[in-house]
């Protein structure tokens, strides 16, 4: 089974790599771009189990994501 967990910042907070990307762009002629935000996809390939739901957002809560600053999305494939 296919698993993608997209991972990003939470609302509020600063995103210093967001807004370099975000001037770099503007530099290059992009002016229509209004924000930009960075985020991370983990792909996970896994097993299928009766509780895989559960069995990612523990791997999301412990380790893929600091949930303190993170916000995180499970898609699951099957």
């Amino acid at each position: 089974m296919k698993v993608k967990v997209n991972v990003q910042l939470k609302n509020g907070v600063l995103d210093p790599q967001g807004k370099a990307v975000h001037h770099a762009l503007h530099s290059l002629g992009f002016d229509s771009v209004q924000g930009v935000r960075i985020g991370k996809q983990i792909l996970l390939d896994i097993d299928e189990s009766e509780d895989v739901e559960q069995s990612i957002k523990n791997m999301c809560e412990e380790l893929l994501a600091n949930t303190v600053i993170e916000d995180y999305e499970i898609e699951i494939e099957k």
